[in-house]
Order: structure tokens, then C-alpha cells, then sequence
């Protein structure tokens, strides 16, 4: 016995049960939660196929599904949104907390969504590309390089010396902490965990629940944190009229296995989501981006193209031209020099000189993070004293004795005593 697995076919099932199959959802909703199941079927069953043992495929009935629908089944009006269910039942209106940013005519779907304990509704639109004054379009021959990190989510090298550095140490911090957070909480209510096959307590499903709010609540920082920094990237790249932009893909080193550590650094790097969102905007404003090869970038001298060691640090030399920079900015220099040329961009070009970055802009990513602000403090971090214990007060008179004074010496000095032997001289700062 075969199960039919393909989105036509179960679709064609669906056509046959008749109504009330899927409860109140109508045909398209259906069949948006059909497409999903075959997506993820097949999904799982090429990764079986590549040697993935750990993919599962998906047997668990879910009470919560994800319903598109698409342009022409539904109707927007501002923050009211009419959705329809089977034959027979009432539509189904959604009251939005703020409208649509974009017009009613250029959105092509919506999907209803639950996630993090909150109702949610996704909306694609199509939105046209950027339209620039003829001085001020994008020029495809101006190339910049781009190299993803982890410190630096985008470090750019532009034409005629300039580069940017983005800074996601606020992207780090807040993974950190949430890591935290999450051990601390669960150390916390290790002892309310009910027995395998138990439903558990009240105070658990109130602790479970606020575990998927805290968790839903970190994607979507770290999610709007990764579009600051994509958006920062192609705000520069126009305003330095950059039309290509070549960016190494890393994403290679996910099949390394570096430890639980720094495997779990690279997954919270999110590479292919970084990737994918600087495409988008780039796209839409109108600037082109190829994924070369970055192998060797960040050990390469960008000048003389000799193999130097790659600095621990972010400061790069080379003991060969005895030029020094930004490894990150480097690193982006000769990605730039790799930009696909010829027909269809099949080929690539590694002669063309590097243009090294003189002039740099700085620029930090997720200010809305907490602790992103100029005192750089988490605040869920715990108060602590640090540095040093400041000037000393001025001693009071002899005379008058003070329990717990630090000491009796005038301002500005110290007792001059002369130490015994085999005994140090202790200072009081």
C-alpha cells in the first residue's frame, strides 16, 4: 500500500472527500496545509536520502497549522481582513492592530499563523523596484565585496577606498543571554516537571508557556536585528552607487563538526537567513549580488596576493608588502576581485587589483536590543562593582573616631611606614 504524497494527488483526495474534511476551512486554506505537508515529506525524504538519518518525516497530527491564502480569496480593508471557511459557515474576520504597509492591491497572499502564544498574520505583497534619478541609479560596474562574520555580519569594501563595518555584537550579547536565561529557567523548574506520561501541573503549563513567549519573543529581536543590518549594507551601497555586489558564501563550514560550542555559534549565525535577506533588498533596490567562493579570503594578502596567517585577532599584516588593516575589510577586498564575469557570469576574474578600504564607516546593528544603548549594560545582567574603588575621602580629625573609616591619613597620602623584614608594603589603592 502506497500513501499518496504529492500535493496534485492530495489534492485530488481532498476533492473527492467532499466538504467538512477539513472542518471550517474552505478549499484554499486546505490546500495551503496540504502544500505544506508534501513540502516537508519531501524535504525529509531527500535528506534521508543524502545519509540524514536524524530527519523525521512528518506523521504528528498538529493543532496549530500555518493557512495561506491567496490574492482573491480573501479581502483587505485597512485593519479589517474578511477570510472565508467552508460552504455554509460565517467568514472568518480578523480585527489587525495596525494596518497593512503596504496598498490593498499589491498583496498577493496572507497566512495565518500561530507562534510564541500569539496570533499572527503574515502578508506578501509585491512591491516594484526602486526608481533612481539618472546621476543617482546603481551602477553594475561598481563592485563591492562583502564578507559575512560573526562579529561583523557585513563588512563591505566599495569602490574608491571606502568600506563599512556592521557591527552585530549586540546580535552576540542578546544570544548569550537568552542561552542564559534558558538554563537559569529551567534549573529553576526542573522539580515541576511532571513524569513521562503525565499531563503536569498548572505551575508547569505556566512555566511552559512563558518558555514560548520568551522564545518567540528572542526570534523576532534577532530577526529584526539581522534586517538592520541588511538594510544598513544597501543604504550604503546606493548612496555610494555600488550596482554589484559579490558576497562569499560560508556556508561550507556548516558541514564541519567543531565541537557542541562552536556548532552552536554557527547555528546561531543563521548564514542562509543573513544571505537571503540581503538578497531581497538588494533586489529590490536594484543591485545585483553574486555568492562566490570566500576560501582563502581571510588569509590572503588583498595587494600582493601572498598566503599570510590568519590574525587572531581583527588587525591583519602582511610581512610581505607590510601593509596592515581590518581582516574583515581585507577579506571583502579580494572577494570583490572574484566577481563572475562573462557570459551569464560563469566565469570568474581573480586579476583585477584589490582596492584596499581607507576610508570606513561603522555602523551597529539591533540598537534595539536590550543593553544596545551607549552604556553597552544588559540589564538583565547582574549589577556588580567594577574598576576601581574611586578617590579617597579625606581622614577625619584625630580626635574623633569613626568605626569603619578606611583611614586616618590625610588626603592624598599614605602612611609612612617602614616595613619589617621579609614584609610587603601594601598600598591602599
Amino acid at each position: 500500500m502506497t500513501a499518496n504524497v504529492g500535493r496534485v494527488a492530495l489534492c485530488r483526495e481532498l476533492a473527492v472527500s467532499g466538504p467538512g474534511t477539513f472542518g471550517d476551512l474552505d478549499s484554499a486554506g486546505a490546500r495551503s496545509v496540504l502544500r505544506r505537508f508534501s513540502d516537508a515529506w519531501f524535504a525529509a525524504a531527500k535528506r534521508r536520502r543524502a545519509g540524514d538519518d536524524t530527519a523525521r518525516f512528518p506523521r504528528r497530527r498538529r493543532a496549530l497549522v500555518p493557512v495561506r491564502w491567496y490574492h482573491g480569496t480573501f479581502t483587505l480593508d485597512g485593519r479589517h481582513l474578511r477570510l472565508p471557511t467552508a460552504a455554509g459557515r460565517r467568514p472568518l474576520r480578523v480585527r489587525l492592530d495596525r494596518a497593512v504597509p503596504y496598498p490593498a492591491g499589491q498583496v498577493r497572499s496572507v497566512t495565518l499563523l500561530a507562534e510564541g502564544g500569539r496570533l499572527w498574520l503574515e502578508v506578501t505583497a509585491e512591491i516594484p523596484v526602486t526608481a533612481y534619478p539618472d546621476d543617482a541609479a546603481p551602477d553594475p560596474g561598481r563592485v563591492a565585496g562583502v564578507d559575512l562574520g560573526v562579529i561583523h555580519p557585513y563588512a563591505v569594501a566599495g569602490p574608491d577606498g571606502h568600506g563599512l563595518l556592521v557591527s552585530g555584537r549586540a546580535f552576540r550579547a542578546e544570544h548569550r543571554m537568552h542561552l542564559a536565561d534558558t538554563k537559569a529557567r529551567r534549573r529553576a523548574c526542573a522539580g515541576h516537571a511532571p513524569a513521562p506520561g503525565q499531563r503536569g501541573s498548572r505551575r508547569w503549563r505556566k512555566q511552559r508557556r512563558r518558555a514560548r513567549l520568551v522564545e518567540a519573543r528572542h526570534r523576532r529581536r534577532v530577526r529584526q536585528a539581522q534586517h538592520e543590518a541588511a538594510k544598513t549594507v544597501i543604504a550604503w551601497a546606493v548612496q555610494q552607487r555600488v550596482g554589484t555586489l559579490t558576497v562569499g558564501d560560508p556556508r561550507g563550514v556548516l558541514t564541519l563538526d567543531g565541537g557542541r560550542r562552536h556548532n552552536l555559534r554557527l547555528r546561531q549565525w543563521q548564514i542562509g537567513r543573513a544571505i537571503a535577506v540581503l538578497r531581497d533588498k538588494a533586489d529590490l533596490a536594484g543591485i545585483t549580488l553574486h555568492l562566490v567562493d570566500e576560501r582563502g579570503t581571510s588569509s590572503t594578502c588583498p595587494a600582493c596576493r601572498q598566503r599570510v596567517r590568519k590574525p587572531a585577532g581583527r588587525t591583519m599584516i602582511c610581512h610581505h608588502c607590510n601593509i596592515s588593516g581590518h581582516r574583515d575589510l581585507l577579506a571583502a577586498a579580494t572577494i570583490a576581485t572574484r566577481t563572475p564575469t562573462g557570459a551569464g557570469g560563469g566565469t570568474n576574474t581573480t586579476t583585477a587589483a584589490a582596492v584596499l578600504p581607507c576610508v570606513l564607516t561603522h555602523r551597529r546593528a539591533g540598537r534595539h536590543l536590550p543593553g544596545a544603548g551607549p552604556s553597552r549594560r544588559d540589564p538583565r545582567r547582574p549589577r556588580r562593582a567594577h574598576g576601581s574603588l574611586g578617590r579617597l575621602r579625606p581622614a577625619p580629625p584625630p580626635h574623633t573616631a569613626v568605626v569603619g573609616s578606611r583611614s586616618t591619613a590625610p588626603a592624598g597620602e599614605e602612611p609612612q611606614t617602614t616595613p619589617q623584614p621579609g614584609e610587603r608594603l601594601r598600598s591602599q589603592h
